[in-house]
């Protein structure tokens, strides 16, 4: 089954600056091309003064956005809109008023979340079509929706160590061989819940009938949410997840329709009534799935930031990548434990090995069910290619090469890594504090 993500309607622009200085033009480039990493070596190493004003406070905000350190962008974004306005054009200036309002909310400031976008929308509201500002207002809501409670309290039953047991099931037609991950000893509000654990979704997402089985409190707020197309949707708080023997608090859930329109599809359409993702994972802070023990660990303490360079970064939608290796090309991978399958590859994959591909492998098709439909796409499928995650190397048995432009497009990846393949790992551990993946065998 195809991810469910969160789909923003801003994504970040292109920056083109003419400074004669080399670590400006150095640090324009790895923004324009969207290498986090890169901008955040080259901010690590460069001398201060060597960088203009404006870069120096904008290669925070983006440092801290992308690679989850809101402590560095929250005070950057301030700086960033109260000092450098002249230089932000309005495209650049709603985007980093929205990236400030999520960063703040990930720290538990939706009122101020709230306050940033509605004081920047009545600042340019003249100049914006009824589009977008429907859409800032969309988040200025959702902001606002939660800033009555407290999201994501956790609660640990043993004082060292949280446990959450999983298990893997089958999925979809048995001649496909799907598998997901699917939460044991868990409840919402009480009620035994069956809960889909996906690394792929950038938020929490509930059916709508089971929200009102669930009873989650409705909130004043709409949703958008992308798939295979885009479905609307409501807000809600679940007042109390239980996963293992960790409880988590005023979890803000997606309330949307799960079906997609597909008589075969929905065939299959219940394992994906309930799922957590990327949003809860980074609340818990470390991370580490045990695909032999079939168990997730959390450690009650989280780790102390470190200067280790990040592998992680995310995407302008939330997707959590990593940088990986497959048959020798470096990429971007989603990590992504709700793809079904040993996962994907787009058309750059294609076209950078088209002699290998097309000398091992047939063309075929695949179908993929998601949010708002079934997508058919031209492929190939690749057995054994090798892939490097987490310094481990692995080979799937069959990884599938999209003929489309793009696999990720603007979400800005290149592979869509899925469970098949992270299960060949015995361990696999999300530093959501660091941002570093590490695995083991």
């Amino acid at each position: 089954m195809k991810k469910y993500i969160l789909s923003l309607w801003i994504l970040l622009g292109s920056f083109s600056f003419s400074y004669g200085q080399s670590a400006d033009e150095r640090i324009a480039k790895a923004m324009n091309n969207s290498d986090w990493f890169a901008l955040d070596s080259l901010y690590r190493t460069v001398p201060r003064d060597s960088i203009s004003q404006f870069l120096e406070i904008f290669s925070r905000c983006l440092i801290g956005n992308r690679l989850n350190r809101p402590d560095i962008s929250i005070p950057a974004f301030a700086e960033l809109l109260n000092t450098q306005s002249e230089n932000l054009d309005l495209g650049n200036m709603l985007n980093s008023s929205m990236m400030f309002a999520m960063d703040l909310s990930r720290v538990g400031d939706n009122k101020t979340a709230a306050s940033v976008l509605s004081k920047t929308l009545n600042k340019a509201h003249q100049y914006l079509d009824s589009a977008t500002t429907a859409g800032v207002q969309h988040y200025i809501k959702q902001y606002t929706a939660l800033s009555a409670y407290k999201p994501y309290e956790v609660f640990f039953q043993n004082k060292e160590l949280g446990t959450i047991p999983f298990e893997i099931v089958p999925v979809g037609p048995q001649k496909n061989n799907s598998l997901l991950m699917h939460l044991r000893n868990t409840s919402i509000n009480g009620i035994e819940a069956d809960v889909t654990f996906d690394t792929g979704a950038g938020v929490n997402i509930i059916s709508d009938s089971l929200a009102l089985k669930y009873k989650l409190i409705p909130l004043d707020a709409s949703t958008i949410v992308g798939g295979v197309g885009i479905q609307n949707g409501s807000y809600a708080i679940a007042k109390e997840l239980k996963i293992g023997d960790v409880i988590v608090t005023d979890v803000p859930f997606y309330v949307i329709n799960i079906t997609t329109n597909n008589v075969e599809a929905d065939k299959y359409v219940d394992c994906f009534n309930i799922v957590v993702g990327s949003e809860l994972m980074l609340q818990l802070k470390d991370v580490t799935i045990d695909f032999v023990n079939q168990n997730i660990k959390v450690p009650s303490v989280a780790p102390k930031q470190s200067q280790v360079s990040p592998n992680m970064c995310f995407s302008s939608n939330m997707n959590l990548l990593g940088k990986g290796t497959i048959h020798g090309n470096q990429m971007l991978m989603n990590i992504d434990t709700g793809d079904a399958s040993y996962g994907s590859l787009g058309k750059g994959f294609f076209e950078n090995n088209k002699e290998y591909i097309t000398t091992h492998c047939k063309l075929d098709t695949i179908r993929n069910a998601g949010i708002g439909g079934v997508n058919v796409s031209e492929c190939y499928r690749v057995p054994n290619l090798s892939i490097i995650l987490g310094n481990n190397e692995i080979k799937a048995s069959e990884i599938v090469v999209v003929l489309q432009d793009n696999l990720g497009g603007t979400f800005g990846y290149e592979c869509n890594l899925g469970l098949k393949s992270l299960m060949l790992f015995n361990k696999v551990r999300f530093n959501m504090v660091d941002f570093v993946l590490t695995t083991s065998k």
